[in-house]
């Protein structure tokens, strides 16, 4: 990593044991553009390409490495499992929506791992087996599969995506299986008695038939609780009860440890080995256990039980040091309004990239004088422009419109948006703006005008003139509507 990291450009393999010989058991693209491959001997290998750099594979080096990621990939779910052995497996469900939806997730995840030196492909789909699948077989390196299609997708794959064994594959291979629709479209009896029920069970698995088990991956140092049940419970009345004393429970640990929750996980172990979950995050830390326990149960009606649930774990994924507010009793100044509660409850209903709000930016060309924000995030030193009102609702583009003006540097005496004409009773402006010519050279001589104007219904508008009415260099001296206000 870092200095030490080997010239991406330079060709590059992984060399390991496999039985008496030395053995290639990765490269990288540029290894692979000139035509070295996974299994090749590494005198070959090295005999073909002379300034090959060779490294020695570390499997117990990489199990870690793949651990510590997929506890980092805690953040897209509370369910994450390693896939070795160059993989990991996330259930999504009941989750995604808490990011932006399914395409988002895997572009984040892509990105970010991308940011670090690593390249990666992911696959989502309805079943764990048509994912590992696609992730690694599939052109695309970043796909959504609908639900229900996750069978016929798979089909074109080699069976080697099928997660079966390479003496299974290879005896396939000789029998003239290349595709998974080849194996799918023959009698499932006499593939079962040449190669036993593996075959079968991973076919079944990656087509939906039967259940595929996650074993979640948990960090060392988690807050957790659990508790476990002789007899299995599924009443929604049940699981609120046991879920108000685990958050309890864990609020006491917190409590100990000086931290606030900014993200709890609640998996249910059902009895069929599945595992479902629910995730709620908090804008602050927080480690009050009704406001946890109210936010846990509103989504306890995504749980299916099935036939019942054996254990539930409750654990603060993310925690952060708590602080203690000191309240000051005045009989002057109002408290100040604590709006968290509110924010927790809507972010986790619809998502905490839904929820935001606006924070001033030192800029005087409108579109660039504001940004989204998380809503509780800490104000902003920047206050908003005091001299020139801004309208309540900016368009984005602006919208151009035709206009009639007496005079160059006048406002129009009526406008036409949308195809609606309207007649301007009341203008107020200019207000000139001038482009950040710091920016981008196009902005060095750039202006706009805007005028604030009132047509006969009362509706007031905030329109501008692309230069400044004389020089055509300053702009293109149409007019267009920004903002609408009230």
């Amino acid at each position: 990593m870092g200095a030490a990291a080997p010239d991406p450009a330079m060709p590059l393999v992984l060399v390991g044991q496999a039985g008496r010989r030395r053995e290639v058991v990765a490269a990288n693209a540029v290894a692979i553009r000139i035509g070295l491959r996974v299994g090749m001997p590494a005198t070959k290998a090295q005999a073909l390409v002379k300034e090959l750099v060779i490294h020695h594979a570390d499997p117990a080096a990489d199990g870690e490495a793949l651990e510590r990621l997929a506890v980092w990939a805690l953040r897209y779910s509370p369910v994450v499992a390693i896939d070795g052995p160059d993989g990991l497996v996330i259930d999504a469900t009941g989750a995604s929506h808490l990011h932006g939806g399914e395409d988002a997730i895997l572009a984040d995840m892509i990105s970010r791992l991308e940011g670090v030196g690593i390249t990666a492909r992911a696959a989502m789909a309805d079943t764990r087996g048509a994912a590992h699948a696609l992730a690694r077989f599939a052109a695309q390196s970043s796909l959504v599969i609908p639900e229900c299609e996750s069978a016929e997708r798979i089909k074109p794959l080699p069976i080697a995506a099928l997660r079966l064994t390479a003496d299974i594959v290879d005896d396939l291979g000789r029998l003239g299986f290349e595709r998974v629709s080849d194996l799918l479209a023959t009698p499932r009896a006499p593939l079962t008695l040449r190669f036993g029920p593996e075959l079968g069970r991973r076919m079944d698995q990656a087509t939906g038939r039967t259940g595929d088990p996650i074993e979640p991956v948990r960090p060392p140092d988690i807050i957790e609780t659990q508790q476990l049940f002789a007899e299995p419970i599924g009443a929604p009345e049940t699981i609120a009860r046991y879920v108000a004393k685990l958050t309890i429970k864990l609020c006491q640990e917190m409590e100990l440890r000086g931290l606030g929750a900014r993200r709890l996980d609640l998996l249910f172990g059902l009895v069929d080995n599945r595992v479902q979950a629910i995730r709620i995050g908090t804008a602050q830390p927080v480690r009050d256990a009704k406001r946890l326990t109210r936010l846990l149960c509103d989504k306890i009606e995504k749980v299916d039980p099935g036939f019942g649930i054996e254990i539930m774990r409750l654990a603060a994924t993310a925690a952060d040091p708590f602080n203690t507010k000191q309240t000051i009793s005045s009989l002057v100044d109002e408290p100040e309004a604590d709006i968290s509660g509110l924010i927790d409850i809507l972010s986790n209903r619809v998502g905490e990239t839904r929820l935001y709000r606006f924070e001033p930016v030192a800029s005087d060309v409108p579109e660039r004088s504001f940004r989204r924000v998380a809503a509780a995030a800490p104000a902003s030193k920047e206050g908003w422009p005091a001299h020139w009102p801004r309208p309540a609702r900016l368009l984005a583009p602006p919208e151009l419109i035709e206009t009639v003006a007496l005079l160059p540097d006048h406002p129009p005496v009526n406008f036409t948006w949308r195809g609606s004409r309207r007649r301007v009773r009341k203008a107020d402006g200019p207000e000139r703006v001038f482009g950040e010519w710091w920016k981008r050279d196009t902005e060095l001589i750039a202006v706009r005008d805007y005028f604030q104007v009132e047509d006969d219904a009362g509706e007031r508008f905030w329109i501008f003139r692309a230069g400044d009415g004389e020089d055509a260099a300053t702009g293109s001296h149409k007019w267009f509507l920004h903002g609408i206000f009230g």
